[in-house]
């Protein structure tokens, strides 16, 4: 049995989470290319990133949240069902 809704969810998730450790590798990039007396270089990359951060765990919070409905309603036919 095939659940199209569970697997939007889940590769949302993935997606988001995929995303976030792009995000946050380029962060730690410009964090550690500015380490001393140097300052952080290319802020809007880094302000862009740390937006991007942001959208990714709206992103993962929504398809969890659709994950987490998929779950209920499965839940609830097996109880009429049963």
């Amino acid at each position: 049995m095939s659940i199209s809704a569970l697997h939007s969810g889940i590769n949302g998730i993935n997606q988001g989470l995929s995303n976030m450790r792009h995000n946050a590798s380029s962060i730690a990039q410009a964090v550690n290319n500015g380490i001393g007396n140097r300052p952080v270089e290319h802020s809007t990359e880094v302000t862009s990133a740390l937006v991007n951060l942001k959208l990714d765990t709206l992103q993962i919070q929504a398809s969890a949240k659709v994950v987490e409905t998929v779950h209920e309603i499965i839940g609830s036919l097996l109880d009429v069902t049963a």
